[in-house]
């Protein structure tokens, strides 16, 4: 299984580290090194964007739970 196979298995930890890694390779590794980074970094950017919105719209769900929560406790 290739690393782009693995990427959605992965921990969100892990594709961010993976990301930087990908990022600092494309700076400033040797060309093997930069082509690969830049076979990964579409998919890699395209996971962590995902993640990162969907964490952003679990947290966006949260508080608006806690806010009706709390505007039903003020009206009791």
């Amino acid at each position: 299984m290739s690393l782009l196979e693995r990427i959605p298995e992965l921990s969100d930890e892990e594709v961010a580290n993976l990301l930087a890694n990908a990022r600092r390779l494309l700076e400033r590794g040797d060309e093997k090194q930069r082509v690969a980074a830049e076979g990964l970094l579409p998919a890699l950017e395209a996971e962590d964007g995902e993640r990162r919105q969907a964490r952003q719209d679990r947290a966006k769900e949260k508080r608006a739970a806690t806010r009706k929560a709390t505007m039903r406790q003020a009206a009791a």
